[in-house]
């Protein structure tokens, strides 16, 4: 549906991956990877699959992750998402790079609001995006940390000439689609960017024109743990740091006084060729399980491949393209029918292990499988 309803660009920006894509597809093959030992003979008449995430009861042990350009699928669309997740009853984490500025996405959506922070070379920017979520009453800053460099996204190759300038093909597509041009760009044109102040000329603020260039230009590559220790000291609320892919860096993260870590790898669009998050969550929640809440993103489609991660020891996952699918096809209705798929195949999935409470589920209801689909040693 969400490839019908919006142009090309648009879609392959959501559904893309780096390079190859094989870190797109290991993100996918590795759910099956993992069989559940169902138990039986269990009353599930009722089910409760709520967790609790930095003190607070979440409905679902998942969340909406931060996704960028929103704005370009449906009508403001960050603050569409973050309403589903707030009458959802979960968290939602948004992007950076939103076309809503984080204070009308608050006011309006009200909920759960976490903000994602890429660490630009201007700290002093930071330092305002900090004092700006604080008097927002943002829950939680989520620094993601595995974009220091952007990745080789080919996609952009194909779709665009120069600074976002689509060719030719993806212009006389993007004529094919009245509704979203209705949806999108009528009346004021391409969105512009909402949270990134003093980065961008006032006048190259688009999502269409130079602004991703600079933005670019604009990340660090000289990030490093001090930049934490900085931001750290900083902001007061929770701290999270996304792009966490080794026990080591869970480790580090901790001794840094983090709240959370996000393991991701970017869902495939960063480094090819990378191990899924399901494969290092075993490792990971060995290290620092108890000591920072453990969460993870990349490739989850399904209400079983969330409870997967859950039996392996993660605290909730966050959401990606299932959810952006939703909003790119249907705006906040989409977005919210995406979230009661998920959270009714949680709920059924539950019934059908024999494990009525999700703070029951744990390894005994999971079994690694060997190459051959047989369970290994």
């Amino acid at each position: 549906m969400a490839r019908r309803r919006v142009p090309n660009f648009c879609f392959e920006y959501v559904e893309g991956g780096a390079e190859d894509e094989a870190t797109l597809r290991r993100n996918r093959d590795v759910f099956g990877e993992f069989a559940f030992v169902p138990r039986t003979l269990v009353d599930v008449t009722s089910r409760n699959q709520s967790v609790s995430l930095f003190g607070q009861a979440s409905a679902a042990p998942f969340m909406i992750g931060p996704t960028g350009f929103s704005g370009l699928l449906a009508r403001e669309g960050d603050v569409a998402m973050a309403s589903a997740a707030a009458a959802a009853g979960i968290p939602f984490v948004l992007t950076n790079v939103s076309t809503t500025s984080m204070e009308d996405v608050a006011r309006r959506a009200g909920g759960r609001i976490w903000q994602q922070v890429y660490m630009y070379r201007t700290r002093d920017f930071i330092e305002k995006l900090a004092r700006r979520a604080h008097h927002a009453g943002i829950e939680a800053l989520v620094v993601t940390t595995d974009s220091a460099i952007y990745g080789k996204r080919e996609w952009d190759m194909r779709n665009y000439v120069g600074h976002q300038q689509l060719n030719w093909r993806n212009k006389i597509d993007v004529l094919r689609h009245p509704r979203w041009i209705a949806d999108v760009l009528l009346p004021n044109g391409f969105p512009k960017f909402a949270n990134l102040g003093d980065l961008l000329p006032p006048d190259k603020t688009s999502v269409r024109g130079a602004a991703a260039s600079i933005l670019g230009q604009n990340l660090d590559p000289s990030l490093s743990w001090r930049d934490i220790a900085w931001l750290r000291d900083l902001w007061r609320g929770k701290l999270l740091i996304k792009g966490v892919m080794s026990p080591e860096d869970a480790a580090l993260a901790v001794a840094h006084g983090v709240d959370g870590i996000v393991l991701s790898n970017h869902g495939g669009r960063q480094l090819d060729g990378a191990l899924s998050t399901m494969d290092v969550l075993p490792d990971v929640i060995a290290e620092v399980k108890g000591r920072a809440a453990v969460m993870l993103d990349g490739g989850f489609r399904r209400g079983t491949d969330i409870l997967k991660a859950v039996a392996l020891g993660a605290d909730a996952v966050l959401l990606g393209r299932a959810t952006t699918y939703g909003l790119a096809a249907g705006g906040q209705a989409g977005a919210a029918r995406a979230i009661e798929i998920l959270r009714s195949e949680v709920d059924r999935a539950l019934g059908l292990l024999g494990c009525p409470d999700i703070g029951g589920l744990d390894g005994k209801f999971l079994r690694k499988l060997g190459s051959a689909g047989n369970v290994a040693s």
